[in-house]
């Protein structure tokens, strides 16, 4: 009966959260993403997998393990995207790194651990965030006083009566006028038209930053965490500081909503969440495939790989935060594959990329949809730049296909760099309107870009584009 009932606060508390259909989820990555159907449909069903196991029998729940992906393409076709917007809709701790990053210096490169920790971080950044955000009504009312305060003290020990102990007395006409005046100066704030006016507020300084020189046997998690007890223990210090009430509307919120998390809950929650709901992206791991025949570099190679093996297997990492155990973390890595094969990694990491997606490279057709589809499309971000300066930017439809060509042709003669070729294409087609707005263009001035007018401009950029491969 126990076990029920914690399945179903599980189920419900799950139901409460933005869970998506793969239908839906795909959906949803087609409005930022052109093609890659079957990459999109494989991280969707990754996804969902993840919402099918926490309402799972809880006997088998902790045994259904997440199909990790393994993406293969080109750069600049989209598997990035894919991952940070499988992040968003899930509303998930997500880190990226770059597998390139632990060969570096060397096989004594970045820890490998820290990708963990880093995700831990996003997690409790995001629990906080969340939590902030229910305090929020109780903080405001509190900031709300503290600047009242400041503008129009209350009368000290001042009761209903006007009294104040034994031996004062305050008369209650001057009470009564101290309250009016504060209720109408709090109107005023309400209204904000008090913003620009300065107030003396004093703020919490914790004791200052204590550095600690380590010997080679602390690690870098006990490090943090001696640095942490020791800033405890530091009394803390009130600085006061002269603001205007906007100003120290924002600072007070921060430190008044602070003040109201546990952040003991916060660690709790966000060390689960990333448990169970935590996205590592693992961009570049062809640049860490290879034999350790040759040696040199190889070797390296091999080792950042065996280890990464026990993190994905899933493992113990201790963080600042707490113990967090890898083994449902969903990892997603990608890579070109140009020089080596996904063959090159060693066979047990292999094991652990079950589900293998190839992406396709871009099509001129593509470039257009890319340019004109998505609900963050670089025409889109061009037209919002310009709208801020009171310029209307539009793109005719034939000047979309002659830009998607040209970047399709550049692409193809010189080096496929995929949609990335697009921001080369926009930047030199736009940068003269960039630069004479608003001197010599004005407010409310209108630019249609026509394929005369790409053709013209970007025609020494595919004149010259054979010279851009000499260039470093």
């Amino acid at each position: 009966m126990g076990h029920f009932t914690i399945h179903q606060t599980q189920s419900r508390m799950l139901e409460n959260e933005k869970y998506l259909t793969p239908v839906q989820i795909v959906t949803e990555l087609d409005k930022y993403i052109i093609g890659q159907n079957e990459a999109k449909r494989n991280v969707a069903i990754a996804l969902r997998n993840r919402w099918r196991r926490m309402n799972a029998e809880p006997e088998i729940r902790n045994e259904i393990v997440p199909n990790n992906i393994l993406m293969i393409g080109a750069t600049g076709v989209g598997k990035t995207e894919i991952a940070r917007r499988l992040a968003k809709i899930a509303d998930a701790p997500f880190t990226k790194v770059e597998a390139s990053k632990f060969t570096e210096v060397g096989y004594v490169g970045r820890d490998v651990e820290s990708m963990v920790r880093d995700l831990v971080e996003h997690s409790v950044n995001m629990v906080k965030a969340q939590k902030k955000e229910e305090v929020r009504v109780k903080a405001e009312e509190i900031v709300e006083e503290i600047i009242l305060n400041a503008l129009i003290p209350p009368l000290k020990g001042a009761n209903s009566s006007g009294t104040v102990g034994d031996e004062t007395q305050i008369p209650s006409s001057d009470a009564e006028l101290n309250e009016r005046t504060r209720e109408r100066f709090r109107q005023k704030i309400r209204n904000g038209e008090l913003e620009d006016r300065k107030i003396e507020i004093s703020l919490e300084n914790s004791g200052s930053n204590v550095g600690v020189v380590g010997g080679g046997a602390i690690d870098e998690v006990s490090m943090m965490n001696i640095q942490e007890m020791i800033s405890g223990m530091m009394p803390k210090k009130v600085k006061k500081r002269k603001v205007t009430i906007a100003e120290a509307r924002k600072i007070l919120l921060e430190e008044e909503s602070a003040k109201l998390i546990d952040m003991d809950e916060v660690k709790e929650t966000a060390i689960q969440k990333a448990q169970d709901l935590g996205i590592i992206f693992i961009d570049e791991i062809d640049k860490i495939a290879g034999s350790s025949k040759g040696g040199g570099p190889d070797v390296s190679r091999e080792g950042v790989q065996r280890d990464l093996l026990p993190i994905v297997e899933g493992s113990t990492v201790s963080t600042k935060h707490g113990i967090i155990n890898t083994e449902h973390i969903l990892f997603v890595a990608a890579g070109a594959f140009h020089v080596s094969k996904p063959s090159d990694l060693i066979p047990e990491l292999q094991g652990r990329f079950p589900i293998r997606v190839e992406l396709n490279s871009l099509t001129k057709d593509d470039f257009y949809k890319i340019l004109k589809t998505p609900k963050n499309a670089l025409t889109k971000q061009y037209e919002a730049l310009l709208k801020s300066e009171k310029v209307e930017l539009t793109f005719q439809d034939d000047a979309l296909e002659e830009m998607a060509a040209i970047a399709f042709r550049i692409n193809s003669e010189v080096e496929n760099i995929g949609a990335r070729r697009l921001h080369t294409v926009m930047s030199h087609l736009l940068n003269e309107f960039l630069f004479d707005v608003p001197d010599v263009i004005g407010a409310n001035a209108k630019i249609v870009i026509t394929r005369q007018m790409v053709r013209e401009r970007l025609e020494n950029l595919v004149q010259n584009k054979d010279l851009s491969q000499y260039i470093l």
